[in-house]
């Protein structure tokens, strides 16, 4: 296991807290209140307050108790959309919900290769599936993937499922992007975390 390095310079720097609007402030003392820290991406989200504020309401109606998917598949789903689009950060910080989820690292430390695992359940294999089709450049969803996601949820199900693969991706391009480094949530993966689909390359 790899751990990357949590001290890494952004490609845009934040801002001191204070000079961040009054209104944007709670977000970042329930982040501190919650994780023991204000979360770095929050910081660069917060430099566009509304859009910051958006994303978060978002953000907060796809991880709700009441979302027809399981916490444990959420997160599971966005782990593995962080490791194809090489964000440090998403990988840290959703590996440890992941893990606090369902109780043990087996599935973080198995999601590289989770074809080959025997871990997955038969409906977390066919939202794996679907959302690295959805990230993966080149790939589709076809006919045959849709009649495999139906099997195991429904279609308002699907929908939700739909909106947190195409958020995830929002959210990890973004700080990939910007080169949001982890914050020490949680060990990460291998450099070759996009296992099957896509390695990134390390920058020299």
């Amino acid at each position: 296991m790899a751990i990357f390095d949590t001290g890494a310079a952004m490609h845009i720097a934040e801002k001191p807290l204070s000079a961040y609007p009054w209104y944007v402030r709670p977000f970042f003392w329930r982040q501190r209140r919650k994780y023991g820290q204000v979360l770095k991406p929050g910081l660069l989200w917060g430099r566009s307050p509304w859009v910051f504020m958006a994303v978060a309401l978002l953000y907060g109606a796809l991880d709700r108790r009441r979302s027809p998917l399981s916490p444990a598949l959420r997160s599971l789903v966005t782990v593995r959309i962080s490791q194809i689009n090489w964000c440090r950060f998403c990988v840290d910080l959703n590996s440890l919900t992941l893990a606090r989820r369902t109780g043990s690292m087996d599935k973080v430390d198995a999601l590289e290769n989770w074809r080959e695992s025997s871990v997955y359940d038969a409906a977390e294999r066919a939202a794996l599936e679907f959302a690295e089709a959805m990230t993966i450049t080149g790939r589709r969803v076809d006919d045959a993937l849709m009649a495999q996601l139906k099997r195991h949820f429904s279609e308002d199900a699907i929908v939700e499922l739909t909106a947190l693969i195409a958020f995830q991706n929002l959210s990890s391009k973004f700080n990939s992007a910007l080169d949001v480094p982890a914050q020490g949530f949680c060990r990460l993966p291998p450099a070759s975390a996009a296992g099957d689909a896509r390695a990134p390359q390390r920058r020299a």
